[in-house]
């Protein structure tokens, strides 16, 4: 993860107040992250920081495209996203976690806050789960080829060549019927 050591925020250094950050989230940064359901993307994260005496505030927006697969067509689309999320992040002597998923525990000792896990899950939740370029993308429609072509298949009325495939023993158990 040390490609990543630019979406950290140092944040010791900073006075009591609130205080800006810009990060880009690009195909290298999806690239980071392993078994990564989003592989391309466009993203801009904009990050309000908020500090206070005994904790961050962290308000988040994230806006652009990541490219996704249409599971309808197959074909690869651009889908939108546009994220608006806080996160809270409290000091603590000791080494703790929050049962909260909106309050992140620090140990005071820490000097920065590693922003990348926290980037990368806001957009890989907000991916839709059923992804579908017609409904979810930047107008694009499905590809009709492709469906009808699935389409064929599903219905039974494959090819010829796919049922000639058929090995003669199944065809001599069927006579028997």
């Amino acid at each position: 993860m040390r490609a990543l050591k630019q979406f950290s925020i140092p944040f010791t250094g900073l006075k009591i107040g609130k205080h800006d950050f810009e990060f880009d989230l690009d195909d290298s940064f999806f690239g980071a992250f392993e078994y990564s359901l989003i592989q391309k993307g466009n993203l801009k994260a904009t990050v309000e920081l908020d500090k206070q005496e005994t904790m961050l505030i962290l308000q988040i927006h994230i806006v652009g495209t990541v490219k996704l697969d249409c599971d309808k067509c197959l074909a690869e689309f651009n889908a939108p996203i546009d994220i608006k999320e806080r996160q809270i992040v409290k000091f603590a002597e000791e080494d703790a976690e929050s049962d909260d998923l909106e309050i992140i525990v620090l140990n005071k000792k820490e000097s920065e806050i590693d922003l990348a896990a926290i980037l990368y899950e806001f957009v890989s939740v907000s991916v839709p789960f059923i992804k579908v370029c017609e409904e979810n993308g930047d107008g694009q429609q499905c590809d009709q080829e492709m469906i009808a072509r699935l389409e064929n298949l599903s219905s039974g009325t494959a090819p010829e060549e796919v049922k000639n495939d058929e090995d003669p023993r199944w065809a001599a158990l069927k006579k028997l019927k």
